[in-house]
């Protein structure tokens, strides 16, 4: 399984900033993190990506 931080999300998501990417993650129906570390929440890659080719089709990830 590979995971996911908020900086890989930022990256996942064009580059956007961490503000915005905290507000994209916050939205009902995003993943839910698998746990939050001293370092900050992770989590799921596949879902992420799963997640960004539904609701922001124009947003193009690494895995897509």
């Amino acid at each position: 399984m590979r995971l996911a931080g908020m900086s890989e999300i930022q990256q996942m998501l064009g580059g956007v900033s961490r503000q915005r990417a905290s507000e994209i993650v916050a939205r009902p129906g995003f993943p839910a993190p698998l746990d939050t570390l001293a370092t900050g929440r992770i989590w799921e890659r596949a879902a992420v990506v799963a997640w960004i080719a539904e609701n922001r089709p124009a947003q193009r990830t690494d895995e897509q």
